[in-house]
């Protein structure tokens, strides 16, 4: 995705917009929407970041994937609980995402 694509990963969308979407977990994952569905177990490692900036997105896991990994671009091993939405901060000035609080 291009910065000039922003718009996507934007919480404001109207029915214009991409919405929601689904993806395989994997060690690796690129979200493209502001709320991304991950279905599956595996651990997740690195994000893709889709824009080049500070961004927040949002991911809903649907498997129980245990805890985060630290080896990529996340910053804080924390485990996600099951489909509750955990909001990832980007900061491009460590190139890592830090998980907002899990509950």
């Amino acid at each position: 995705m291009s910065d000039l694509n922003w718009q996507e990963i934007s919480p404001v969308q109207n029915e214009a917009g991409k919405g929601v979407r689904t993806i395989a977990s994997a060690a690796t994952i690129a979200p493209s929407t502001g709320l991304t569905v991950v279905t599956g177990t595996t651990q997740l490692v690195t994000i893709t970041p889709p824009v080049s900036g500070f961004h927040v997105l949002y991911l809903q896991f649907t498997g129980a994937m245990g805890v985060f990994s630290t080896a990529g671009n996340i910053l804080v091993a924390a485990d996600p609980g099951v489909d509750i939405p955990v909001a990832m901060y980007y900061n491009p000035l460590t190139g890592k995402y830090i998980p907002g609080p899990i509950s």
